[in-house]
């Protein structure tokens, strides 16, 4: 064996053991994905939660990015609820809290105003939620469409539980 093919079997061997070093070789981060079947489960439990109360409305869910992973529009519901429910649900992902917290902050402290115009996408009016799992926010699930938040949030909440998410923001 030439001293090269000494040297270079040395710095391989060096190499793998630095990569197998505890100090050196770090554990990538897991994310939670929302899987498709389930979260077009989620998005139907929405709409016919909000059917059932007699609403049109139309849902959409975000993935931890805030891209949109599905949406659904119930039959009749105004083509503005497509827009409306995609910005709740990446809103409450992006600011990772109900849609409704940072509309009555928003509302309630002028230094708080320019959180509406802080991109295209911020949609501050009840109905969205974040899709909480082992503590992460791993998405977003927001609807538009009914009459009023409240009725919204009760089939945001529908949809959360079919994902099983920490928390389904029912009121209590």
């Amino acid at each position: 064996m030439t001293i090269k093919n000494r040297l270079i079997k040395a710095v391989l061997i060096f190499s793998i053991g630095l990569m197998n070093s505890p100090t050196l070789a770090k554990e990538w981060p897991t994310q939670i994905t929302l899987p498709l079947d389930l979260t077009v489960q989620a998005a139907m439990a929405a709409i016919k939660q909000c059917q059932e109360d007699g609403f049109k409305v139309s849902v959409a869910i975000v993935d931890h990015a805030g891209l949109l992973k599905v949406q659904l529009k119930a039959d009749g519901a105004g083509p503005h609820t497509l827009d409306s429910s995609r910005r709740k649900a990446y809103t409450s992902n992006s600011m990772r809290g109900p849609t409704q917290k940072y509309a009555v902050l928003a509302a309630n402290k002028p230094e708080l105003h320019s959180l509406a115009r802080m991109n295209e996408s911020i949609l501050l009016l009840g109905g969205g939620f974040p899709i909480i799992k082992n503590g992460k926010v791993v998405g977003g699930v927001g609807v538009g469409g009914a009459p009023g938040i409240q009725f919204d949030e009760v089939c945001a909440s529908a949809a959360l539980k079919v994902l099983k998410a920490d928390d389904t923001f029912e009121k209590k």
